[in-house]
């Protein structure tokens, strides 16, 4: 048995995706991303029920209800993980359970990309399964211990969401809020709304891509919208480009960027 080496001939034939987290304040225009996306490709995993304004937009939906439902997704949309024992999320086992309910997973391979909207709805499911299980109660008198609660909500979150992104063969796009906040000596910046800190934190340093969609101002005074992509940015947005193909500000239009990033659109 010889070292499973992958030459770079073989690398550079992989179909490369990418993985993108697309942040914004309420309103900015995140879900309305999903157009710039073919619909005969993409599947919406919708979470806030909230798709008044993609309601004419002719793709594919799924809309779990549950962080249960959500994991049932996650495996049936993955795979199985090799490290998980057969009792936990995301196992061998768990992966032929869903399938026995989901069907054969060959049906997923008429899509290209996965978009999740949005990350914010998700923590609040998770964390309200969370209340729920043996870590979030003190051994010693039984009462809801808060700190057993959140260290399992980062837990599972950054367990199914880097699972998810380690698709290879699918672009993954996650949407979640984004959040003005003021620290201890009154200074501004800004985060992703989740409930914990452990996924905001952690999150965007498995991405890819992480740009937020914001309302800039022009040299003239007028508006517009943009991508804001670096993290040297002059805003303080949570951005960054692992591709290094990207302008600091780009045009609004998801699909492109992606196209963008992978190179096969020119600057």
């Amino acid at each position: 048995m010889s070292l499973p080496i992958i030459s770079a001939d073989e690398r550079m034939r992989e179909r490369h995706s990418a993985k993108v987290g697309l942040v914004g304040f309420p309103g900015v225009g995140k879900t309305t991303q999903l157009k710039t996306l073919p619909a005969d490709s993409t599947l919406f995993v919708d979470l806030e029920a909230g798709d008044l304004s993609v309601r004419d937009w002719p793709g594919d939906t799924v809309r779990p209800r549950t962080w249960q439902e959500f994991r049932d997704l996650v495996v049936f949309l993955a795979g199985p993980m090799p490290t998980a024992t057969a009792e936990q999320a995301f196992s061998q086992a768990h992966f032929e359970h869903v399938c026995a309910r989901y069907g054969d997973p060959a049906q997923l391979a008429k899509y290209d990309t996965y978009f999740v909207d949005s990350l914010t709805v998700l923590s609040r499911l998770c964390f309200a399964w969370c209340k729920t299980q043996p870590q979030a109660f003190s051994e010693k008198n039984g009462k809801p211990d808060s700190r057993g609660a959140y260290g399992l909500l980062g837990q599972e979150m950054i367990t199914a969401l880097t699972h998810l992104q380690h698709v290879r063969d699918k672009h993954v796009i996650y949407v979640a809020i984004l959040e003005e906040k003021t620290d201890d000596f009154n200074r501004r910046y800004y985060q992703l709304q989740l409930e914990g800190s452990k996924t905001a934190l952690e999150l965007p340093g498995v991405l890819d891509e992480v740009v937020t969609l914001a309302i800039l101002k022009a040299d003239d005074g007028t508006t517009y919208r943009g991508f804001v992509t670096r993290a040297d940015n002059t805003f303080g947005y949570p951005s960054k480009d692992r591709s290094g193909r990207l302008d600091a500000i780009e045009e609004p239009d998801l699909g492109k960027l992606i196209q963008k990033c992978l190179g096969t659109q020119s600057n």
